[in-house]
C-alpha cells in the first residue's frame, strides 16, 4: 500500500511540474490536460517531456549536418556519402525542383526504394516548402493512379524499372513532371559495372522523347544557379505546415491520404533519441524498412539522419543480405516487422555470424508473439548480442510507434510505455469514457506526432481526431487493448477489419471494390489465411454472374485483372469460387464464417498432412 502511495505521488508531483511544458510540445491548451499517466514512475532514464526542434525537416537535417559534415550519413550497397555530399545534393535537387516550376505548397509523389536519390527528393520537397506525396513503387497502375489524383502532384520520380506504370495513368492525371532515377546511378565505379551485366540488364529503355527527364537531367536543371546548390530554393515554412503524405486506411478501411507536419516528424526523431538512452552519433541503423511507411521514413530515415547516425539503406530486402549487412556494417540499430526478423531465422547464411554491434533490436508494424520474440531473443543471444527484441506500437496517423519497450522492464506480452509527451488511454469503443486498469477497450493516442489531418477528408478527420475534456485531441486508433496500473500497454486485436501480411495492412473492402468491378463478378469476400511466414495471407471468395463457368480459364482473367489493380503485396494468393456467400441476419456477408472454415480447413490439412486441400 506505501508503495502504491509513493508511485501515486511520484506522478502527481512530476505531472504538475511538467504539464505546461508537455502541452505546449504537444500544441495544447498549457493549462487544461488533466490527462493520466501511470508510466510516469517506470521510465528509467526515459524523459517524461522533450524540448523539440521548431523549424522544418530539412533544417533539423541541416543542422546535424552542421555539426558533423564529414560523418557518414548513409551507405548505399558499399558507397558512403557524407553529410556535407548529402546537404549539397539535397540543395541541388531543390534548386532544380524550383526550375521546373515546383513551389511551396505543391505536392510531389515519390515512388522509390530506399536509395539515395528518395533522401534527396524528401528533404528538397520539404526545402522548397511543397509536400512528399509517399508511394509504394511496387503499386498496381490504378493504385498509382489514385495517389497521383488524390494528391494532385505536378511532379513524381521513380525508378526506370516503375516507369511503364506512370507512363500507362499519366493521361488520367494533371502530372507535368515524370523524373527516372536509376539504381546504377548512384554506385561505385565497380559495383556499377556488375550490375550492368546482371540486374541492370532488365532496366528499360527511357524514351527520349521529353516524356520523362533521367534524374541526370533532372539535377543539372538547377546547378545553374549554384554549384554547390547552397541557398537556393528554401521557402520559410514553420514546423505545424504540411511536409508529408502516407497512406492508410483509416478508420473505414478506405484509403486515406494523412498528412504529417514537420513537426510530427522531428518530435518522433527527438522521441525515439531520448526512448534510447544508449544511442551515440555515428551509430548505425539498417534502413530496410520502406521510406513510404512511417516506421521507415520517420524512423530507420529522419530518426537516424537528424541525430547524426549513419542509414545503411537497403533497397530490395532479402533474408540472406539483410543478415549479410548487419555483420558486414557492424550495425548498432535494427528495426523490421515480425515477418522479417522470421524470415532471419531461417537464413542458413546467419550461422556462426557476430551480431555483438547491435544495441537495439525493435519490432513494430505488427504483433509480435511471445514465442516469436523468444526465439528472436535466444538467437540473439546465441549470436554474441546482449540485448533483446524491444517491441512497439503505433499507427501512420501518429507517423509511427508511439510507445515502445523500455531497455530496463520487460512485461511478456507488452507493447511498452508511450514515449516523452505521449498519452495513451483506453476507452469504450468509439466513446469518451476511460476504462479501469485491466479492462479492455479502444487504444486512444495523443501527442506532437498526431497528424494533421486526412486530406480532403474533414469528415473522417472529425471521426479519428476527437478533443477530449482532458485537454487533448485524440487519434482514435480502431485498435483493442489493455492497460496496467503501470501504465504498460497490451494489444488485444484490431476492432476495424484488416489483413496484416509482412507487416503491410491490406484492406478487404477496397479489394472486395476492385473485384466486384470485375464483368465476370458478381460478389466477393476477401479474408486474411493465417501463414506461417507471412502471418496472414490474402485470400478472394467469388461468386460469379450467373452463366459464368467456374472453370481455370474464369479464375486466370480475374487473377490478370487483380495484377492490374491490385500491389503485388496485397494480391490474393488464390480465389475460391462459391455458389453463394453465407449471410448474417442483416444480409451482409459473413465473412467470418469464411475464416472460421479456413482455419478448420487447415487445422484439417495439418492432421492429414495437408492432402485434403484440393478444391
Amino acid at each position: 500500500m506505501r508503495r502504491q502511495i509513493y508511485y501515486f505521488l511520484i506522478e502527481k508531483k512530476l505531472t504538475m511540474e511538467i504539464t505546461n511544458a508537455a502541452a505546449e510540445a504537444a500544441g495544447e491548451n498549457k493549462t487544461a490536460i488533466t490527462a493520466k499517466r501511470p508510466w510516469a514512475p517506470f521510465l528509467g532514464e526515459i524523459p517524461l517531456s522533450l524540448d523539440y526542434f521548431d523549424g522544418t525537416m530539412y533544417e533539423m537535417v541541416s543542422r546535424t549536418a552542421a555539426d558533423g559534415p564529414d560523418d557518414t550519413a548513409f551507405d548505399f550497397m558499399g558507397r558512403r556519402t557524407s553529410y556535407k555530399k548529402m546537404m549539397v545534393n539535397i540543395d541541388r535537387c531543390c534548386s532544380a525542383l524550383a526550375a521546373i516550376g515546383i513551389g511551396p505548397g505543391d505536392r510531389v509523389t515519390i515512388a522509390l526504394p530506399n536509395c539515395p536519390q528518395a533522401i534527396y527528393m524528401l528533404y528538397a520537397v520539404n526545402k522548397l516548402g511543397a509536400v512528399a506525396n509517399m508511394v509504394h513503387p511496387l503499386s498496381a497502375e490504378k493504385e498509382i493512379q489514385f495517389y497521383l489524383n488524390a494528391s494532385h502532384s505536378k511532379a513524381a520520380v521513380t525508378l526506370d524499372r516503375f516507369l511503364s506504370k506512370f507512363e500507362a495513368v499519366r493521361s488520367c492525371t494533371d502530372l507535368r513532371h515524370l523524373i527516372v532515377a536509376r539504381i546504377s546511378d548512384e554506385l561505385a565505379p565497380l559495383k556499377k559495372a556488375g550490375y550492368a551485366l546482371t540486374a541492370g540488364r532488365k532496366d528499360p529503355k527511357i524514351p527520349r522523347d521529353g516524356s520523362v527527364i533521367l534524374w541526370k537531367d533532372f539535377i543539372k536543371c538547377g546547378v545553374a544557379d549554384s554549384a554547390e546548390g547552397e541557398g537556393t530554393g528554401e521557402v520559410r515554412r514553420g514546423p505545424d505546415d504540411p511536409a508529408v503524405i502516407l497512406y492508410s486506411g483509416g478508420t473505414t478501411g478506405t484509403t486515406k491520404g494523412i498528412i504529417l507536419t514537420n513537426k510530427n516528424f522531428n518530435a518522433l526523431s527527438d522521441q525515439v533519441r531520448a526512448a534510447n538512452p544508449m544511442f551515440r552519433r555515428k551509430d548505425r541503423m539498417l534502413a530496410a524498412m520502406p521510406l513510404f511507411h512511417g516506421f521507415g521514413l520517420g524512423v530507420c530515415i529522419h530518426t537516424m539522419l537528424t541525430q547524426g547516425g549513419e542509414c545503411v539503406l537497403v533497397p530490395r530486402f532479402t533474408p540472406k543480405s539483410y543478415g549479410m549487412l548487419i555483420t558486414k556494417r557492424r550495425c548498432n540499430f535494427i528495426a523490421g516487422v515480425p515477418t522479417l526478423y522470421e524470415a532471419l531465422l531461417r537464413e542458413p547464411g546467419m550461422k556462426g555470424s557476430d551480431m555483438s554491434a547491435l544495441k537495439g533490436v525493435f519490432s513494430g508494424g505488427d504483433s509480435l508473439s511471445v514465442e516469436l520474440k523468444k526465439k528472436l531473443d535466444r538467437f540473439l543471444q546465441e549470436h554474441g548480442s546482449s540485448v533483446t527484441v524491444r517491441e512497439g506500437y503505433g499507427t501512420t496517423e501518429t507517423v509511427t510507434a508511439c510507445c515502445l519497450t523500455p531497455p530496463h522492464i520487460y512485461k511478456e506480452g507488452s507493447i511498452g510505455l508511450p514515449f516523452p509527451d505521449t498519452y495513451i488511454k483506453i476507452v469504450k469503443p468509439g466513446t469518451d469514457i476511460e476504462l479501469e486498469y485491466g479492462e479492455e477497450g479502444e487504444i486512444l493516442l495523443a501527442g506532437p506526432t498526431v497528424m494533421k489531418e486526412y486530406m480532403d477528408d474533414p469528415s473522417e478527420t472529425a471521426q479519428t481526431l476527437r478533443r477530449h475534456a482532458d485537454g487533448l485531441t485524440w487519434v482514435y486508433t480502431g485498435d483493442l487493448g489493455t492497460m496496467d496500473d503501470q501504465g504498460f500497454i497490451y494489444f488485444r486485436g484490431r476492432a476495424k477489419r484488416m489483413i496484416v501480411t509482412s507487416g503491410y495492412n491490406v484492406y478487404p473492402g477496397q479489394l472486395e471494390n476492385i473485384l466486384d468491378a470485375h464483368p465476370l463478378v458478381q460478389m466477393s469476400c476477401v479474408i486474411g489465411v493465417p501463414d506461417p511466414i507471412k502471418i496472414q495471407k490474402v485470400k478472394a471468395f467469388v461468386k460469379l454472374k450467373a452463366g459464368i463457368s467456374p472453370d481455370n480459364e474464369t479464375k486466370q482473367k480475374i487473377m490478370d485483372y487483380c495484377r492490374l489493380n491490385i500491389a503485388r503485396y496485397a494480391m490474393p494468393y488464390d480465389i475460391e469460387f462459391r455458389d453463394d456467400m453465407p449471410k448474417t441476419l442483416v444480409g451482409k456477408v459473413a465473412y467470418r464464417i469464411l475464416e472460421e472454415e479456413e482455419l478448420a480447413r487447415a487445422s484439417g490439412d495439418a492432421g492429414n498432412g495437408g492432402k485434403d486441400g484440393i478444391r
